[in-house]
């Protein structure tokens, strides 16, 4: 008569006890994964943000009626804002880029105008790809508000 092995020294009770445990594994890492990567486009109080954005058209109205027109160029780390169309301003200007999935990326500026009325920006990184553009008087009466597609040595308009 043969003697039977313990359990513990058997593949298939081993076997049958890894498959679960591995989901196991995989769930508490999926939870770590969703915790520590939190949706930032949720808004908590989309009612006020919803008025907020009333407000904004209102001044996108406005820099349409005034013809406000601007040139963006990107050539290499530097940003440059000039207007080409409607009253000349020379006040600072509110520059803002938002990157549509990554909150940590945008960019959120005010600058002054140099000699020959170009607005520079100097950025770490080329910035590439699809942005929001916002482009707001220092009063806040005018914005312009337009989604570009980005990409080193480029000019693009904004009206």
């Amino acid at each position: 008569m043969s003697e039977q092995q313990p359990w513990y020294k058997q593949f298939w009770p081993w076997f049958l006890i890894i498959l679960p445990l591995c989901a196991v594994v995989a769930s508490f890492t999926t939870l770590k994964i969703a915790l520590s990567n939190s949706d930032s486009l949720v808004a908590e109080d989309y009612y006020k943000e919803g008025k907020a954005i009333n407000m904004d058209l209102s001044k996108v109205k406005y820099a349409k009626q005034l013809g406000m027109q601007w040139q963006l160029e990107q050539n290499h780390h530097e940003l440059l804002f000039t207007q080409h169309g409607g009253p000349a301003y020379q006040a600072a200007l509110k520059v803002e880029f938002y990157h549509p999935t990554i909150a940590e990326r945008d960019i959120k500026t005010t600058v002054t105008a140099d000699a020959n009325h170009v607005y520079r920006i100097t950025l770490p990184d080329v910035l590439t790809g699809a942005w929001e553009v916002r482009l707001e008087g220092f009063d806040g009466k005018w914005r312009i508000h337009q989604r570009v597609e980005l990409k080193d040595n480029v000019q693009l308009w904004l009206n």
